[in-house]
């Protein structure tokens, strides 16, 4: 009830009137039963704009930071997130690591659409870079289909490191949905887990033409200044 308030009541109607969002490929998500969106990221503001364009209500898994802020401000930033349909996630690796994945095979059993950014973070230039292999295990051990998700534009509305919007339009291209069965029983193979990880990649790739950079994201980060004080 609260996720459809905030998507159609709240906040959904002021966000499509003033960025205008449009989406190309919606009839590729299917109508019932789990999949896994993997998106690019751009923006703070992927999050926002993917669900609030599909007919269907999804989860993405969120970094823990987002539902722990104090204050009026921590406050709302919590009820948004919730309200959105995200879920905390502790992302430190490890034991948190298998927490994550245990939390996606959940959402995905109950049958509804999971949203993941297999790059980990969200790109510091806008290149697409190489994929975490979190994300293929995921698929393989709940057996359903990715979906490849390119955002556009988040990061010109919403840059990183800015807590203000711009007005423009943003855009989503949804493409195949990508069958992994033939990997059935295989989750825990990590060069199948790679392979897998890496073909959603160059589905992603294609689907936006974003320059590629055989690189993780965070290794990026870490090399500009002041880097652990931004990442998300």
């Amino acid at each position: 009830m609260f996720y459809w308030l905030m998507k159609y009541v709240v906040i959904g109607p002021l966000v499509k009137a003033v960025f205008r969002p449009w989406i190309v490929g919606r009839e590729r998500v299917p109508a019932s039963g789990a999949a896994i969106l993997a998106s690019n990221h751009l923006s703070f503001a992927d999050s926002i704009f993917l669900p609030l364009l599909l007919d269907r209500p999804m989860s993405f898994l969120a970094k823990s930071d987002y539902f722990t802020g104090r204050g009026l401000k921590g406050w709302a930033t919590k009820v948004f997130m919730k309200g959105t349909g995200q879920i905390p996630i502790d992302r430190s690796g490890g034991k948190a690591s298998e927490a994550s994945l245990n939390t996606g095979l959940q959402i995905l059993g109950r049958g509804d659409l999971l949203g993941i950014y297999p790059e980990g973070t969200r790109s510091p230039d806008g290149r697409l870079y190489r994929g975490r292999t979190g994300l293929a295990r995921m698929a393989l051990e709940a057996k359903v289909p990715v979906i490849p998700v390119v955002m556009v534009d988040t990061d010109v509305v919403m840059p990183i490191g800015h807590s203000v919007p711009r007005i423009g339009r943003v855009g989503v291209l949804v493409g195949e949905p990508l069958d992994f069965s033939r990997y059935e029983g295989m989750e825990n193979d990590r060069y199948i887990l790679r392979s897998v990880t890496d073909e959603i990649m160059i589905a992603l790739q294609r689907l936006g033409a974003q320059e590629y950079d055989d690189v993780y994201a965070s290794t990026v980060k870490d090399r500009l200044p002041q880097a652990a004080s931004k990442r998300r």
